[in-house]
């Protein structure tokens, strides 16, 4: 057999991406390939939790998105890092264990994707998971290969938030993926003895050696292969050059909800005009790919402060930063440890419904109220978003091929209504007596932001993402379906299927990175059941 023809070519060494090649190589006779267009995951920067913040616009590890201008953000464009490496944006992101409200997911199945309710998924999540805390196993499992831990040593600034929230009416949660989300804790994280654990070290390092699997990294594909209506295989640039890869079975994109549609779409499977618009020749006519859009928007408030207590670069915290690489080495401990957005948790506005609709991500650290990744001196923050936001994006190939990502943030108003009553609420908190001891000054919005009108005009100006892009080939029943629930299969194109966050109907209550891990499993199932 040729050497560049496999069973199954897997796009995308992502969340969801390393847990199928995991399952689909564990038979010896099956020939599997991952192609990640990054690169390895093995430098600190990535293993050392801490490490994240000199991550994000790293073109190594970053593809650094920009939408286009946001009409609803004052015509902002804004940054949508994805994660450039084996782990995909697992290798990235804040490493928190969340997996969304069990009416998320019965509301899928209600929309017409049958096997993904609530009492469908929680199952696959317990079997993916090795919880290390000891957490009710009615909701958790222990003999999966995603370790998920405490935090081994928080700064003691998010105790104070969770102590606050109960100001708020916030009780303490120590399981959000429990009975209940709501509360407010220290979240769980996907570590194990203190580093990063992404989908890649929990799924396909282990198993890397098998001599049935391929692992292509700085390879970039550039199109699906579709010939009489089937994916053939993938046309590829790496270090060998431009060549062909073919998949004898299928091919299945897990490149995430930016890149699986961008590459349907620059392989001719799409909307027909926007494809003949674009100078792509139609493949086939599907005129939900790139559509349904939706993303977590967030406001931030960021206090600085003098409190050494809290996390900084500063003279006065000199002693600790230089401790902190010999505590991480020898005991897992100190600043090292950190994941930034350590606490946190669910809470709801005056908008909710059943469910809480604003999730809160505190950072017991200074927050540059410039934009910088890094500012001198102490504070603290908290990111406030939205949950279940209303505005529907879209990604698109422009009349010159370029590609243009447009969530469409505020374009419904009620997210913009939720987003201000949810920095009331987070304000609510932090301005409890609890935080006199390091109180300082609210830099953003800034006490003269005093009205919802005015906390409106600071989000336009401000307001980000929590990096949480779905739904861009979501699956369903309706005529804007792009893959099939029962299978995951494109919709009209046979070999194809896509697996991870873009399929996704609807934008869950929470962190999307364990998600989508169960989608990728959800996904290996449907492939070995078809084929036993």
């Amino acid at each position: 057999m040729h050497k560049d023809s496999f069973d199954y070519i897997i796009v995308g060494a992502g969340s969801a991406g390393c847990v199928l090649a995991n399952r689909l190589s564990k038979d010896p006779q099956t020939r599997v390939c991952i192609v990640e267009a990054g690169g390895k995951d093995s430098s600190p920067r990535v293993q050392v939790p801490a490490g994240i913040l000199s991550l994000y616009n790293d073109p190594k590890y970053d593809y650094s998105y920009m939408s286009v201008p946001q009409p609803g953000l004052n015509n902002r464009r804004i940054p949508l890092n994805r994660g450039k490496a084996l782990g995909g944006s697992s290798a990235i992101n804040s490493m928190l264990y969340i997996r969304g409200a069990a009416s998320d997911y019965d509301e899928w199945a209600e929309l017409g994707c049958d096997g993904w309710a609530w009492d469908d998924v929680l199952p696959v999540f317990k079997d993916l998971e090795n919880n290390a805390i000891g957490q009710d196993p009615k909701y958790h499992g222990t003999g999966g290969e995603l370790h998920v831990e405490l935090h081994r040593d928080p700064n003691p600034v998010g105790k104070m938030f969770i102590k606050a929230g109960r100001a708020a009416g916030l009780a303490e949660n120590t399981d959000m993926n429990g009975e209940t989300q709501e509360g407010l804790g220290i979240y769980n994280v996907t570590q194990h003895d203190g580093k990063r654990w992404s989908s890649y070290r929990a799924f396909l390092h282990p198993v890397r050696d098998r001599a049935n699997l391929t692992i292509l990294t700085g390879t970039d594909t550039k199109r699906v292969v579709v010939e009489n209506g089937k994916a053939t295989g993938i046309e590829v640039s790496g270090p060998e050059g431009q060549k062909l890869l073919k998949a004898e079975k299928e091919v299945i994109l897990s490149a995430g909800a930016i890149n699986s549609p961008e590459l349907l779409l620059r392989s001719g499977i799409g909307p027909a005009a926007m494809l003949q618009a674009a100078g792509v020749r139609v493949a086939h006519d599907l005129p939900g790919v790139g559509q349904n859009l939706r993303d977590h928007v967030d406001g931030m408030i960021t206090v600085r402060s003098r409190s050494t207590k809290t996390l900084g670069l500063s003279v006065r915290n000199l002693p600790s930063m230089i401790a902190a690489p010999f505590r991480w080495l020898a005991q897992r401990k100190g600043m090292f440890t950190t994941n930034y957005v350590e606490a946190g948790g669910f809470a709801r506005t005056k908008y909710a419904g059943d469910n809480p609709d604003i999730q809160f991500h505190f950072v017991p650290g200074y927050r540059s109220h410039r934009g910088r990744v890094i500012e001198y001196g102490h504070g603290y923050a908290v990111h406030t978003c939205v949950l279940r936001p209303k505005s529907i994006g879209e990604i698109r190939l422009g009349q010159n091929g370029a590609l243009a990502i447009d969530p469409k943030f505020f374009s419904d108003p009620q997210d913009a209504e939720v987003l201000v009553e949810g920095i009331k609420v987070a304000r609510s908190i932090l301005g409890d007596s609890t935080f006199d001891a390091i109180r300082g000054v609210e830099m953003l919005p800034g006490k003269q932001v005093d009205s919802d009108a005015r906390i409106f005009d600071y989000l336009r100006d401000a307001a980000l993402t929590v990096f949480h892009p779905v739904g861009t080939c979501k699956m369903g029943t309706d005529e804007m379906a792009v893959t099939d629930p029962a299978t995951l299969k494109v919709r009209g194109v046979t070999g194809l299927r896509v697996a991870d966050a873009s399929v996704m109907p609807t934008l869950i209550g929470g962190n999307t990175n364990a998600p989508t891990m169960m989608i990728g499993e959800k996904c290996a199932r449907m492939i070995l059941t078809e084929a036993a």
